[in-house]
């Protein structure tokens, strides 16, 4: 019988429940040397899944195609920034008439690659049973490919969401060279999105102590050590394939025992995201380091956790865990200063009448005390 216990913020007590993932490849050519036999039979047939500036802009979709043959049944190319529902109906109505195709190949950041879990969620809900092998080529450190939710945008510009088991891809496949294409402020915007979820898993108490939070620590430092060498030099594979493996750290081991969101941070950057346009590592930019600080003055247990943190991003304990996580949520604010990220809502182009509704929306309150910081907080980004 299992345990009833999911996961504790005590160190020995808690629970990590594997997801289906079966291989991670990393390394240069990756994608030459292993897509093929990725593939789940000799007989599979591939529908790819990305974003129009990859397919028009670079020669990375006619490389796969190529490295395909015949089986390759098709490709899509037109999922927009948190995958819009329009786009994602008209790819899941493909993949549904084509009965050949038992694969599907994500290319890109999180849009293609939520979009393709949600496309096999839904090929699910209309045959019973039946879900896409799905093999992904991330080009940005947002660690989609990680989990087993999915989030689209609904025609109100809302995000909603859909998770099942299976819709874990079963191979990862980070080739640097799928990388250098990607915009630098980009790939670095999406590489703060993984130190979201690298410090919001410390203290997420469904997370469990190993490999989860052993595993964001070291992320959170590679993430702090290499993105700085990647703004130098975008077209360093080494460094990009580092900030590959530290992004899967940050988000590869959550597992299935995660429950519920992941944290605040996550919460502001949906209320923030599909709604106002805002990329997603940009909405990490944003708020990590504000919610960091706040969490650690409001309660000794998170301050704990996010102290943890500390050496591994270059600060020395000085023994006092709420100073120490104010630093660490510091260190994350100046770090986003060093890239080049800072932003405001003002230069985003939202409201100020909009704080009610963003405080509520990843708050679930209309008043109180979360409701009050969190309100501070999002008052202070314009």
């Amino acid at each position: 019988m299992s345990s009833p216990v999911d996961s504790s913020e005590h160190p020995l007590s808690g629970l990590w429940k594997p997801t289906q993932l079966q291989r991670l490849y990393y390394g240069p050519e990756t994608v030459k040397k292993h897509l093929l036999d990725s593939l789940p039979s000799e007989s599979s047939k591939a529908f790819i899944i990305t974003g129009t500036s990859l397919a028009t802009k670079t020669s990375l979709i006619k490389d796969v195609q190529a490295l395909l043959g015949d089986k390759h049944a098709g490709t899509f190319d037109k999922i927009g920034q948190h995958a819009p529902v329009k786009e994602l109906d008209e790819a899941t109505e493909i993949v549904l008439n084509d009965e050949n195709i038992d694969t599907i190949i994500s290319i890109g950041g999180g849009s293609p690659i939520d979009s393709a879990k949600a496309i096999s969620y839904r090929l699910n809900e209309k045959k019973k049973g039946t879900f896409l092998h799905h093999i992904t080529i991330p080009t940005t450190l947002s660690a989609a490919e990680c989990t087993h939710i999915a989030g689209y945008t609904d025609e109100n510009n809302n995000k909603v969401g859909v998770g099942h088991e299976r819709l874990v891809p079963q191979v990862v496949l980070y080739d640097p060279k799928f990388a250098l294409d990607t915009p630098p402020w980009l790939f670095m915007s999406t590489g703060l999105r993984a130190m979201d979820h690298a410090m919001e898993l410390l203290v997420n108490p469904t997370a469990s102590e190993l490999p989860c939070r052993w595993l964001c620590q070291q992320a959170a430092g590679n993430l702090f050590k290499y993105l700085p060498k990647y703004k130098n030099n975008p077209k360093d594979e080494e460094t990009i394939t580092r900030l590959q493996l530290a992004a899967f750290g940050s988000l590869g081991f959550w597992g299935l025992n995660v429950k519920g969101g992941i944290g605040l941070s996550h919460s502001l950057g949906y209320a923030l995201g599909s709604p106002y346009q805002i990329p997603h590592g940009i909405t990490s930019c944003m708020t990590l380091g504000h919610v960091i600080k706040m969490k650690a003055q409001s309660s000794d247990a998170d301050a704990e956790q996010f102290a943890r943190a500390a050496p591994f991003i270059g600060i020395a304990k000085s023994g006092d865990n709420k100073k120490d996580a104010v630093a660490v949520g510091d260190a994350i604010l100046k770090l986003v200063d060093d890239l080049g990220l800072k932003s405001t809502l003002t230069e985003e182009n939202v409201s100020k009448d909009q704080v009610h509704k963003i405080v509520k929306t990843a708050t679930r309150e209309e008043s109180g005390p979360l409701y009050e910081k969190v309100k501070t907080i999002v008052e202070s980004l314009y």
